[in-house]
């Protein structure tokens, strides 16, 4: 089964210049069988799917849910939740990346970092966190080690990453435009039908193979030297908008923690209890963060609510 694992349509992200529509039918001409929907820190383009699924041209083609999530300090990450669990943080750019691994792992997702070896600040390797904690890699799911939108030689740096860390590869086209669609490929040996069948293949058998080649018309190969000046603004771009949503994503992570007993054993174990009060801005919610952490769970198990419940509609 053939699917691009890292697409982005105009439904879902500002700076996409293509439509859902369009790039599915872009896709079956080539003979894809699928996509993974990865906009930017939004379902969006996934809601307006499932609003429009019945339309002819979706018929016999798989639509994965997915995220491409822009951390504070560790890249951009791309998420597959099971089609049960709805988590709305995913949507609120600027966690932590070590905190977003364990919130993903807590309701059952997967993750990996895109682009792992390309633009400072966007990937991981070129990133502070990574240079002081390589070992953070150990912690992802799988790794996209072929995107159409940077060089060859961060491709390959990429795989080698992958291999070195024993994690399954992925190849996704990356597509902003119309054009891009289509240049990278991830081959499963079996059908993928959900974003569970997804998540089993990568983490019980992943027989995948990549393949790919390169897009010439990104904004690093229009702009030149210039793209240095948009990657800084990009940076400051981000850090701003994941300020601004701090307080919904204080209102989110405490929601969570309430109801997802497996969530805050994770925590205890792998004492990050510090690394979630720092997304606090008071101190009293701080303590209260910490006496919560370490309560008496009064429940087997994690518990669904609004933030991990069924559907997206």
């Amino acid at each position: 089964m053939r699917l691009d694992m890292h697409c982005h349509t105009k439904e879902g992200s500002i700076d996409a210049k293509i439509s859902l529509t369009e790039y599915v039918l872009r896709l079956k001409k080539l003979g894809y069988d699928g996509m993974l929907l990865t906009d930017h820190n939004s379902y969006k383009g996934y809601r307006w799917y499932l609003r429009n699924k019945d339309n002819e041209e979706f018929q016999n083609f798989t639509i994965l849910k997915g995220i491409e999530y822009d951390t504070c300090d560790g890249g951009h990450i791309l998420i597959v939740m099971p089609e049960d669990v709805r988590l709305p943080i995913l949507e609120l750019r600027g966690l932590p990346v070590r905190l977003l691994i364990e919130i993903v792992h807590a309701f059952r997702g997967i993750l990996g970092p895109a682009h792992p070896a390309g633009e400072k600040y966007m990937s991981i390797t070129n990133c502070k966190y990574y240079r002081r904690h390589p070992e953070i890699l150990r912690e992802f799911d799988f790794m996209e080690i072929y995107n159409s939108c940077v060089t060859p030689k961060e491709n390959e740096a990429a795989a080698l990453l992958a291999r070195q860390y024993e994690l399954p590869g992925t190849a996704g086209s990356d597509s902003h435009k119309s054009d891009c669609v289509g240049l990278a490929c991830t081959e499963f040996e079996r059908p993928v039908r959900s974003e569970s069948d997804l998540i089993r293949y990568i983490t019980q058998e992943p027989v995948i193979s990549c393949k790919g080649s390169h897009y010439a018309g990104s904004n690093r190969d229009h702009l030149g030297a210039a793209y240095d000046f948009m990657l800084r603004l990009f940076y400051l771009y981000n850090k701003a908008s994941g300020s601004v949503r701090r307080s919904r994503r204080e209102i989110e992570i405490e929601e969570l923690l309430a109801l997802s007993v497996n969530l805050k054993q994770r925590l205890r174990e792998t004492q990050l209890i510090k690394l979630l009060q720092q997304q606090f801005r008071s101190r009293s919610r701080r303590k209260r963060i910490r006496r919560q952490l370490y309560a008496e769970a009064n429940s087997a198990h994690f518990l669904t609510n609004r933030s991990a419940n069924s559907g997206l509609e």
